[in-house]
């Protein structure tokens, strides 16, 4: 796992913590997003297409700082738009590291090298540089070639000069599981911490819409990546749950945990998830998780979620269900997913009556099923 044992503990001790109290929803990850703004145009990004005066808005420092108090989660994540254009970015980053918050500082690097000394490495600070696989794969991703290269030297430069530095992958239709996976045998060489990877969620807002993967094809792909990992004996530092892979691999039929990863962003504490804002935005964090309507939302109870396997949805699910089931945790973290047999079946809903209606059949059938 791709995650250091510091701050595995951290968070344990953060949910024990709740459940002890009998808090029945509580934040894992605060999705803190200070800005729009971007100098990349990528193809699945549901961000770039605001008006001017949206995108020149920007979360203060004190506005920040005040949502990871308000919040209390013990992770941060900082993603946009690209963070390193906000002038007041290594500010907020001392203000939550001096709080011992993990924050992820996600960025398409192409500032980063240019950025670094700005910052001092810390176990509470990590650079979660976006690649969307091998050069080819990723500069036709963010539509701009030469991308890749920069960003990998920034990466190798981060960790020279002793960075925490952790890959965030999205992976989108026309994918190869033998590309994946040589894109995952490359992070191991680069050094990197860990890498987070998830099918792309279907923006509204997105430029192109015919790049997002299926779910019925998620999961297909990453049984496949997972097979040849095996086969090659690859060591990837994935910064996952065992069981949140697993679910990827089709064997846990999840409902996602949407205020598992609750959002700050220029508009207010944003209603359902960090994907989605069709419910409007919240004034504190405290409305957000008393106003939201929560059974509104996820797979097989509203369309727009129909194909959604976002780590930030259903990783807050998986980990609660380790918490639950510790031994089941440890099987599966000890033997890896599972890889061949029936799939865990779907939740009823919207997607299984796409998939009729597309007449490709689900190819389920009953196995074993988790649910939050």
């Amino acid at each position: 796992m791709g995650i250091p044992f510091r701050q595995q503990l951290r968070i344990g001790a953060y949910i024990l913590k709740q459940k002890i109290r009998g808090v029945r929803r509580y934040p894992l990850v605060l999705m803190l997003e200070p800005l729009f703004r971007c100098n990349l145009a990528c193809a699945g990004c549901g961000k770039i297409d605001y008006p001017e005066e949206i995108l020149n808005r920007r979360l203060s420092v004190e506005e920040c700082l005040a949502a990871v108090d308000e919040c209390g989660a013990p992770v941060v994540s900082i993603p946009g738009g690209e963070p390193l254009i906000h002038k007041d970015m290594p500010r907020i980053v001392r203000g939550i590291v001096a709080r011992k918050k993990f924050v992820y500082l996600c960025t398409n690097a192409l500032l980063l090298e240019k950025k670094l000394g700005d910052y001092e490495p810390s176990p509470y600070l990590a650079f979660s540089v976006h690649l969307d696989g091998l050069r080819e794969r990723h500069d036709a991703s963010v539509c701009q070639e030469g991308v890749f290269d920069r960003a990998v030297a920034a990466i190798r430069k981060a960790l020279e000069r002793g960075f925490r530095v952790n890959v965030n992958c999205t992976l989108f239709q026309g994918e190869s599981p033998e590309e994946v996976a040589d894109f995952l045998d490359f992070l191991t060489e680069l050094g990197v911490e860990g890498a987070t990877i998830a099918p792309g969620f279907s923006y509204e807002r997105a430029p192109q819409q015919d790049v997002f993967l299926q779910r019925s094809a998620s999961k297909r792909l990453f049984r496949e990546v997972f097979r040849l990992g095996r086969k090659r004996g690859s060591r990837w530092r994935l910064s996952h749950s065992a069981l949140y892979l697993d679910f990827l691999a089709g064997n846990q039929a999840y409902q996602c945990t949407p205020w598992g990863n609750p959002t700050r962003n220029v508009f207010g504490w944003q209603k359902p998830c960090y994907l989605l804002s069709d419910d409007g935005y919240a004034p504190s964090f405290q409305a957000l998780m008393q106003e939201t309507d929560w059974d509104a939302w996820g797979v097989g109870r509203n369309p727009k979620c129909a194909n959604c396997m976002a780590h930030c949805g259903f990783e807050p699910t998986a980990v609660n269900d380790a918490v639950s089931h510790p031994l089941k945790a440890l099987r599966v973290s000890l033997r890896g997913p599972r890889l061949a047999g029936p799939m865990a079946p779907e939740l009823p809903g919207v997607y299984a009556a796409e998939e009729t209606r597309r007449g490709r059949g689900m190819g389920l059938a009953e196995g074993e099923h988790s649910t939050r």
